[in-house]
């Protein structure tokens, strides 16, 4: 049996999700397919923190010699599990040679419009779809324990400024004073008042319902196992069914290199693993979202719950629960909060973050193919650059002026 249609879009996830939708409006018919249950990816578990303040990528200067120091502590912020894998080298030599100053430069700033323009839109799509997702302009705060880090954090706190990132430093003795869900010992706090926070699994679920009654359509439980695509349009194989489009966006997270070997893809993104705990809402929790610095640990809460989420460990696609990352996270937290956790404990959670070789989103058509587009590699920020990635999509595909410069995010890059 073959389904016509519009655009076919592979991945139910927030960019799936949010690349339906701007297309819609744009007046394109979408079906999205999804093997298993929409917004059950990486989305689900992160800590729904919207952040302009994460515009510096991971490709840092210094970054591998961490990397390599970490790898001997498996319950390390940033962990390589040492195995045998030569796509994982190959891609950390690439990811290695852009940890440099020029290059981490160059990213931030091309990350620095996504998330700004993505930043900009939420609120809309809130308003305009009726996105009930907890979306709060709450702000960010970087906690620091260690004065030493909080000096390091200057070159960061200048390269923002530099490219119209708000910022504020506090006093630690001072933010305590007013943040009582804090213990004592912090040597300084980074706001970042434009950065925002929501539910992401609601705001996914939410995602899909606005799709569903724009007039998508969603299958869930469809696995993809083949796809091809030529000038005329793109062909979709889901085990008995076959779904047949004009354009079709590949849009699966971690997954897509997989994936886009059935398009004679090679795309340089490797899943990272990231992990959360999701608890019954403690009767302290911080006024906004934190990062707790030296932990590298997130804690969010929502007037439905709390979480402790953040780290990232490339172990492939290991689907085992590392119960000592979990405990990683609230040996963190108990260092900076008096109530670090939440009388019961609602959802241990583990996801892969598809993290591109060059720390930056890959969107746009497929090198070498008229009706194939790719949206992945979004690391960690799928959520925070979500409304400007679906948007880009759509322009791109229906040959109107981006709002953006897409050249940074360009598949091309890569060769």
């Amino acid at each position: 049996m073959e389904t016509r249609d519009d655009v076919l879009i592979v991945g139910a996830g927030v960019i799936g999700l949010a690349s339906a939708l701007a297309l819609l409006r744009a007046g394109r018919g979408v079906r999205v397919l999804e093997s298993g249950s929409a917004g059950c990816g990486s989305s689900h578990g992160n800590c729904g923190t919207i952040t302009p303040s994460h515009a510096p990528p991971l490709t840092a200067p210094g970054a591998v010699a961490r990397a390599l120091r970490w790898m001997a502590a498996p319950d390390a912020p940033f962990y390589v599990k040492p195995r045998f894998d030569p796509a994982l080298w190959g891609w950390m030599l690439r990811f290695a040679a852009r940890c440099n100053r020029r290059d981490w430069r160059a990213a931030t700033s091309a990350r620095a419009a996504i998330l700004d323009a993505s930043r900009t839109a939420l609120p809309d799509w809130i308003a305009r779809y009726g996105l009930d997702c907890e979306f709060e302009a709450s702000g960010v705060d970087y906690v620091f324990r260690d004065a030493a880090e909080l000096e390091a954090f200057d070159e960061d706190l200048q390269l923002l400024a530099g490219i119209g990132v708000p910022t504020e430093v506090i006093d630690g003795d001072a933010y305590v004073r007013d943040e009582p869900a804090l213990l004592p010992g912090v040597a300084g706090v980074v706001r970042f008042p434009g950065d925002a926070r929501l539910r992401p699994n609601r705001y996914v679920a939410e995602l899909a319902r606005a799709v569903r009654g724009a007039g998508g359509t969603i299958v869930e439980q469809c696995e993809v196992t083949a796809l091809a695509a030529d000038g005329s349009g793109a062909a979709v194989t889901a085990r008995d069914r076959q779904f047949r489009g004009r354009d079709l966006l590949l849009a699966t997270g971690a997954w897509s290199p997989k994936l886009a070997r059935g398009l004679g893809l090679r795309v340089p993104v490797q899943p990272g693993k990231g992990y959360s705990i999701t608890y019954s809402r403690p009767a302290l929790v911080p006024k906004r979202p934190l990062v707790l610095r030296e932990r590298s640990v997130c804690v969010t809460a929502w007037d439905s719950g709390y979480r402790l989420g953040s780290t990232m460990e490339f172990s492939g696609y290991d689907s085992s629960l590392n119960r000592r990352r979990l405990a990683a996270l609230e040996r963190g937290a108990r260092e900076y909060l008096r109530e670090p956790v939440g009388p019961s404990v609602e959802e241990k959670w583990y996801g892969w973050r598809p993290l591109s070789c060059d720390d930056l989103p890959i969107i746009g058509r497929a090198r070498g193919h008229r009706r194939a587009w790719l949206a992945t590699g979004h690391g960690m920020l799928g959520v925070s650059m979500s409304a400007a990635t679906g948007q880009l999509i759509a322009e791109l595909m229906c040959g109107r002026p981006p709002h953006i410069d897409p050249a940074p995010y360009d598949p091309a890059r890569f060769g």
